[in-house]
């Protein structure tokens, strides 16, 4: 595209109709008096708006409008043009055509920009005008803090040299605050902060390190590193956390806390030996994140009622069950902080404490010095408590400890791992608890998942899979054909996944009379059939699919969440 030529910006507006002329007369008064940029004071006025502006630039001199929110700028982008020069010029690499590259501009009338551009690229360039605000969050996302943590791995590839180090030299180069690897692991932090990653996975391959977050439950790549680099940042990570440096050929488990942002937070560390050194997982407790109330999860109105209904009886169990990170801690928290009065007495047994609540006793559990879920559990029914909580029946002992306590007068809220609401009591079964004991004392039984929300700026009409709408109509029925549905295609907001945030999917499981008669039977099947046919029609499926029709999910997502439990 051929060097954009000058003109003025407000003589074009008047043109294209976005402002009249006697706005013209009084922007360009407040021009002169406030010496400001004619665009930003048309734009804070109310004449118009950011993109009405960019789409009438874009017309004049013949080249595009991109809405930066709308449009997926890939990684690969920041390879083309420096940050710094980026940033200073305000424009961004929007996508390689190959004999071209489509550039993004706040400012075409730049036409220093325009040549540094082509410069830069040594390659034809097609002007995009985009509205600046969305090309702030557009180079935020496509270049983050890239080159500050490349700078750092720079650095720290230097000071680890190419010889082979002995733990005495790691250990030096990785004992000050300003050392190359802390800063690292606190970029690493950062970024993990801003993206609202649950879990940061570093996993060493044969010649790199590369660096993953979890985010609204999928992995997502976020570096990669020379594998030199892997020892360091683990050795680093283990004295922090209080394990043995000198032990790599078994797993540890540890935790410590941060302070990222101003925020504080604890980090639950596990270490596994790999092929080519220690892989880490980094749970992120934000211990700063209020605790959420039962009516912002979102529950379909007869679960919430039940569950209410299980948790205000003053004995007997309710499990919520679900894979880990289903927002099961998330859900009982919620239930405690609605208990939480001062007539009565709460103790919660935990491995970690994951929320701090005021008024409520919480113990953490420490295998190291045999303080054990079992040990606590049998001190906690000293302590004369109404509710106890068990952050995750893991064993039989624990189980049945539980079921005592429910039997005996308390309420007990507990997790447990299934997939479903229906085969919970053959997993307590299967733990080696009595049948009488599980058909007795469990109560309630709620199954979770969390579904991934599509991004509001990014999302448009789409059609559905073939595999899609069966699925569908199997069960929201004829509804599913009456439907516009929508998918999100990617951009800067979401961070190019189309998703953003998640919300809770539930199926609950009353046991009434004929249920805990059917628990009782040998027969597993005979349990099996009544619950399913007391709770057809309300089952995780059935809420993922309520989701879609309410254009808050797709189903792919929905199926995805949901095909573990499928029939």
């Amino acid at each position: 595209m051929a060097r954009p030529e000058k003109f003025r910006l407000g003589d074009l507006l008047v043109q294209k109709s976005c402002i009249t002329l006697e706005q013209l007369e009084y922007v360009l008064s407040e021009q002169k008096r406030s010496g400001r940029k004619f665009g930003r004071l048309v734009v804070e006025l109310g004449y118009t708006t950011d993109e009405a502006v960019a789409r009438a630039i874009a017309s004049q001199i013949g080249g595009e409008f991109v809405d930066l929110h709308k449009v997926r700028v890939g990684a690969a982008m920041q390879s083309l043009i420096p940050e710094t020069l980026a940033r200073r010029l305000r424009l961004i690499a929007v996508e390689d055509r190959g004999a071209s590259v489509l550039v993004g501009f706040a400012d075409p009338g730049n036409l220093l920009a325009y040549d540094e551009a082509v410069r830069v690229l040594n390659r034809p360039v097609d002007i995009a005008v985009v509205v600046e605000s969305a090309l702030r969050d557009a180079l935020d996302a496509v270049y983050r803090d890239s080159g500050k943590v490349n700078s750092i791995v720079d650095e720290l590839n230097t000071e680890l040299g190419t010889g082979e180090l002995d733990l005495g030299e790691l250990g030096a180069l990785t004992g000050s605050e300003d050392a190359p690897v802390v800063r690292l692991i606190e970029s690493i932090f950062e970024e993990a902060r801003k993206l609202r990653a649950s879990d940061i996975h570093i996993e060493p391959q044969e010649r790199t390190v590369v660096v993953r977050f979890r985010i609204d439950g999928v992995l997502h790549r976020h570096m990669e590193a020379s594998s030199r680099v892997a020892s360091a940042v683990v050795l680093r990570l283990k004295l922090v956390a209080g394990l043995d440096i000198s032990e790599k050929r078994l797993p540890q488990d540890g935790r410590f806390g941060v302070k990222i942002g101003g925020h504080p937070v604890d980090m639950r560390m596990s270490t596994l030996p790999t092929q080519y050194g220690e892989c880490v997982v980094l749970r992120v407790l934000n211990q700063s994140s209020a605790v959420v109330t039962l009516n912002r999860l979102a529950m379909p109105k007869h679960i919430l009622d039940g569950f209410r209904a299980a948790i205000a009886r003053p004995n007997g169990i309710v499990l919520v069950t679900g894979p880990t990170g289903s927002g099961k801690t998330t859900t009982l928290y919620s239930a405690l902080a609605e208990l939480n009065t001062p007539d009565t007495k709460i103790i919660t047994v935990e491995d970690p404490v994951e929320y701090r609540l005021p008024g409520i006793n919480q113990v953490q559990v420490n295998e190291k010095i045999d303080l054990t879920f079992g040990r606590i559990l049998r001190t906690c029914l000293r302590q004369d408590p109404d509710v106890i909580l068990v952050g995750e029946m893991r064993d039989k002992e624990t189980a049945e400890i539980g079921m005592r306590a429910a039997m005996t007068g308390h309420l007990v809220l507990s997790t447990l791992h299934t997939n479903d609401a229906i085969s919970t009591p053959a997993r307590l079964i299967d733990m080696g608890v009595a049948r009488f004991m599980v058909a007795m004392s469990v109560h309630m039984i709620l199954a979770q998942r969390l579904l991934r929300l599509m991004c509001e700026h990014c999302r448009e009409p789409a059609e559905l899979e073939p595999d899609q709408l069966t699925w569908l109509r199997l069960e929201a029925g004829s509804r599913a054909d009456e439907l516009v549905y929508r998918k999100a295609r990617g951009c800067s907001r979401c961070n190019g996944s189309g998703y953003t945030g998640r919300r809770g999917v539930y199926e609950m499981l009353e046991m009434t009379r004929p249920l805990i008669e059917a628990a009782n039977n040998e027969d597993p099947g005979v349990f099996v059939r009544a619950a399913r046919e007391q709770m057809a029609g309300k089952t995780l499926r059935a809420d993922a699919a309520r989701l879609v029709m309410e254009g808050l999910t797709t189903a792919e997502e929905a199926m995805r969440v949901t095909f573990q439990i499928d029939d």
